[in-house]
């Protein structure tokens, strides 16, 4: 079959090619146009934009040098559409400009095709198709952003594309690896996982239940999830298993987040613990599972104060996030230097009753003068101390009746996580 094809003159392999890809755009717009009853406002469907197609091909092969045929026939083609689109509009006021822009998309793939691979052609032309069908969807989900939704992407955008490549990499203090660009990098990471987080919530699981609220708040703060849904199962008595399974579910995906930071800072830490997490993962959404499951037949979706659309990104979060980096940087310096590994074991107890993340990205990150396995059991130990308060915080909101769930399972997840501190 290959063979076969490259038998077919270039010429008229491209002509057909043209002919088939501008055919299919035109069969779109028609589609488009029929299914909306707007047929009397286009300039043309199928065979217009397969002429089109057509046209640009002859037009460019007879003068692939200079090009002047290809502009001026782009130029000429260009007016036409110009005057019917000023017929259009103000024939029918709301009249767009989107297939006039496919129509000479459609001109220029015959120059396209024969001056850049063939992936590239085939990567437009499904492209157009795409984004043509996907006009509804596009307005069902712009629908779905509130006024403040382009600032929130702005401020990403700056956080992660502007700042970051600018701030300088070399360490401010001496004996101390901090960097600018460290600290800055640290929040990137935890910015964009919380915004993946949010974006998630927001416009995939909008309406999702109660377990995918504990699943997507233990990407960004499994602690934060586990006072709102324990202070929430108040006001739902006989949802209480989904919401002691949905804070279980935080912790379970506590540990994919930690060992994704991991990944992305320490990859000899990630190979020497990543068993250990993606078990302590599967034990803990096991354990919650089993609660959801333990004379459980009441399930009630999430009202609005559980999907309140609360945007991570704000720069006094970042800013208080990077204080806190810093501030642990200065404090597991002086802990390792002054106390050694002991010492570290201590403040690794005692983190975890804080925000963990700072402290661990210092870990991952910093030059302690500390062994690979001694950050490890630290980053274990931290957790720990980490699930034991948030235990406390689901027993303090929640009714003294459920404390037997909450305490079992919190417990299980702790005790096989010690485990793991002393196997390491």
């Amino acid at each position: 079959m290959i063979e076969l094809v490259k038998e077919i003159p270039a010429v008229l392999l491209n002509f057909l090619l043209v002919t088939v890809f501008s055919l299919l755009i035109g069969l779109s717009q028609r589609q488009l146009h029929t299914l909306a009853g707007q047929q009397e406002r286009t300039f043309g469907t199928d065979r217009t934009f397969t002429f089109i197609g057509i046209l640009g091909f002859l037009l460019y092969l007879l003068d692939p040098q200079g090009l002047y045929l290809f502009l001026g026939g782009g130029l000429i083609l260009s007016v036409f559409m110009g005057i019917n689109y000023f017929n259009n509009l103000r024939k029918y006021d709301d009249h767009g400009i989107t297939t006039i822009v496919i129509a000479l998309i459609t001109y220029c793939i015959a120059p396209l095709l024969m001056t850049q691979p063939t992936w590239m052609v085939i990567l437009v032309i499904v492209t157009v198709l795409i984004f043509t069908e996907l006009k509804e969807s596009f307005l069902q989900i712009s629908q779905k952003f509130n006024k403040d939704e382009f600032l929130n992407l702005a401020k990403f955008l700056i956080i992660a594309g502007v700042i970051l490549p600018i701030v300088p990499d070399e360490p401010v203090f001496r004996n101390i690896t901090l960097t600018p660009y460290k600290v800055w990098l640290a929040v990137v990471v935890v910015s964009t996982i919380s915004y993946l987080s949010y974006l998630l919530k927001k416009f995939v699981f909008r309406k999702g239940s109660i377990l995918f609220s504990g699943i997507l708040g233990g990407l960004y703060s499994s602690t934060a999830t586990t006072i709102i849904l324990a202070r929430k199962s108040r006001k739902e008595p006989l949802a209480r298993n989904q919401y002691i399974a949905a804070i279980l579910f935080a912790t379970a995906m506590m540990y994919l987040r930690i060992l994704a930071l991991i990944l992305i800072f320490n990859r000899e830490l990630f190979l020497a613990v990543y068993f250990y997490f993606i078990l302590l993962f599967f034990i803990s959404a096991l354990i919650g599972t089993g609660i959801l499951l333990y004379r459980n037949r009441q399930y009630s979706a999430l009202d609005s104060e559980l999907t309140d659309d609360k945007n991570p990104l704000e720069f006094r979060v970042a800013l208080l996030f990077m204080a806190l980096y810093v501030a642990f940087t200065f404090i597991t310096y002086f802990v390792v230097s002054r106390f050694g590994v002991p010492g570290l074991n201590i403040l690794s107890y005692i983190v975890g009753l804080t925000d963990i993340d700072p402290f661990l990205l210092n870990l991952f990150q910093g030059k302690f003068g500390v062994g690979t396995m001694v950050i490890a059991t630290a980053t274990l130990q931290a957790i720990i101390s980490n699930n034991v308060l948030k235990m406390i915080y689901a027993c303090f909101f929640m009714e003294r009746k459920n404390w037997i769930f909450v305490i079992a399972g919190f417990l299980l997840v702790i005790l096989l996580n010690l485990v793991f501190v002393f196997i390491v």
